[in-house]
Order: structure tokens, then sequence, then C-alpha cells
């Protein structure tokens, strides 16, 4: 048998765009993690200025290269990557995750013996061992409305303000969820077949909503296993220009539901973006017990949804 004859069992993506340092801690994790499968790894680089590419190639000659000669996106440069894999399983992880040791043992293991499952997420940590929400539920009206009056912060335990975040559940057992987010999937070569590829018209952003919804529509399952565990660092990309990308990420979640709902829906889903960046603005700029400077965060925070009302209200001029 020749060897490009034997079968990859699992084939790691990642996107990358300027997280030169990152990307490799990620890789030295990934390299680890998969050291008992047959498989390989294929970074795809968005034009990063970093030298990430020259980086990666020096320090991982065994990992694939592919570049990208603009920024085209989360979606598109993840498709590049699938396309060019040929594991029964993909992994598609973000270049600001760290592998821990048997996550990815685990997550093969479940999917080896749940054939039904078609997409599989493993518990996120921060750098600081908290659990970060990874899963949630689908957008409705509602959750949407609850999360910009903040009905979810206030009573995070009750699950009827806490459809869309799940901040009732603490993420700490096996569970069948809506959508998993985007920055770690194990996903089963033949369910991705039927499903197909990444939505491409989504740049950054809402593309894991999209893709989930998808998974569910085929008869796929869509699974969280709190035994499999990832580090995120969050954000190394959109780090860079905080504003812009927050802007992304409304104009991502208009798209999917100009892509699914009806115009009435789509217009009540506008006026709680609407709402929830002036609750949010009335939140940061109402003057504090302690006195001094507001914080740089908080800061932020206001110029974010100053930016992004002006966005709504002006640029984009409705929910279309």
């Amino acid at each position: 048998m020749n060897k490009e004859d034997i079968q990859i069992e699992i084939s790691a993506v990642i996107a990358s765009w300027n997280t030169k340092d990152i990307l490799l801690q990620c890789l030295r994790s990934l390299v680890g993690s998969l050291g008992r499968f047959r498989s390989e790894i294929i970074v795809v680089d968005n034009a990063s200025s970093d030298g990430s590419p020259q980086s990666v190639e020096a320090a991982f000659p065994e990992v694939r290269v592919l570049r990208n000669s603009s920024n085209l996106g989360f979606a598109r440069a993840n498709n590049t990557g699938i396309r060019n894999s040929t594991g029964r399983y993909v992994c598609l992880v973000n270049s600001d995750v760290i592998v821990r040791e048997g996550c990815i043992d685990r997550m093969h293991a479940y999917m080896e013996k749940h054939p039904e499952t078609g997409m599989l997420g493993p518990k996120i940590l921060g750098p600081d061992g908290s659990v970060q929400r990874s899963c949630m539920g689908f957008p409705t009206v509602w959750n949407s409305l609850c999360r910009a009056m903040a009905l979810d912060s206030i009573f995070p335990e009750r699950k009827m303000f806490g459809g869309q975040l799940l901040t009732y559940w603490p993420h700490d057992t096996l569970k069948k969820v809506d959508v998993i987010n985007g920055c770690f999937w194990l996903i089963r070569r033949s369910a991705l077949d039927q499903v197909g590829l990444l939505d491409e018209s989504f740049f950054m952003y809402a593309e894991d909503i999209d893709w989930c919804r998808r998974f569910h529509e085929k008869g796929w399952s869509v699974v969280f296993l709190p035994d499999a565990e990832a580090v995120h660092y969050g954000g190394a990309s959109s780090a860079l220009m905080p504003v812009r990308f927050y802007i992304e990420k409304q104009r991502a979640n208009l798209q999917y539901w100009r892509k699914y709902h009806s115009a009435p829906a789509r217009s009540a889903y506008f006026s709680t973006l609407v709402l929830h960046e002036i609750v949010r603005l009335l939140f940061h700029c109402v003057p504090r017990r302690k006195k001094g400077p507001k914080s740089s965060e908080s800061v932020l925070k206001i110029k974010r949804s100053i930016a992004c009302l002006r966005w709504l209200l002006l640029d984009h001029a409705g929910p279309h």
C-alpha cells in the first residue's frame, strides 16, 4: 500500500490573520494532541503582515501553509483548508486556541461511539481557567430582546431569559445544543459532505450559527463535550480593530436574519439591536459611585456603541 493510500483520520485546519505568536503555541499543542492519529495540519493564512506563514514553515515543516493574497475572512479561509484536506474528521481550530492534553482523543472517541453526531465541541476555558460560553441557542426575537434588556444578566439562572447565551447552564454536562461557537469544532466528514461548507457570504461572525442550523436541518446532532478541554485566548485578530469588528458582528447577525427570517421578524430584530446599543451606552455613561476617570474598557464600549448606533441608524438605515 502506498503512503498516499493510507486514510488520514483527522485533518486540522487553522485560519489565521496576524496572530503569529499565539498561532505557534496553537500548533505546538495540536502536534502533541494529534500524535496517535494519522493526521494533517493545514494553516490558511489570510495575507498576514506579521510573518506568520514564514514562522510556521520554519518551526513546523510538516504543516502545510496555504497563503491567500488578501484577507478572505473566516469562512472562505476555513473552506480553503477543508477543500485541501482528506481526513475522516475535520478539526477547525482558531489560531488563538491551545488544545489541552487528551482533548482530541476524547472528542474522537465520542464521535466514533455516536455516529449520529455531526459536530462536536469541547469545553472552552479562558486563560485564567474560567469556563467560557461556547454554546448558544438559535437567535429569536424574544431571546434577543432579553439580551438587549440585560435580563439574562439580571436573572442568569432563569431559562426563560437566558435562552440565547444559555446563562442558566454552567457548561458542565454533556448536552445537545443549537449552536457551538466557532473557535473549535470536530466535524464528521460524512456530515460535512451532506451539509456543505461554511457559507462564504459571511465574512466573519454568524457563520457558526448558520452552519449549525444547517447541520440540524440535515438531521445531525450538534453536541457539547465537557470532558474535552481547550483554552481560548479570544479576539486575537479582532483586538486589532475592536470597533470595526464589533460592527462586523452586527452586520453578520443581520445577514443571518435576512437569510432565514421574514421581513417582520427582521424588523423586530433590528429594533432589538438598536435598543441593545442604547441600553449599553446609557449604562456605561452613567457616573459610578467611585470617582475618577472611566476605565479604558468603559470608554471603548461607549465608542463602540456610538459607532454601532451610527452605523445602524445612518449608514445601514434599516433591517432590509
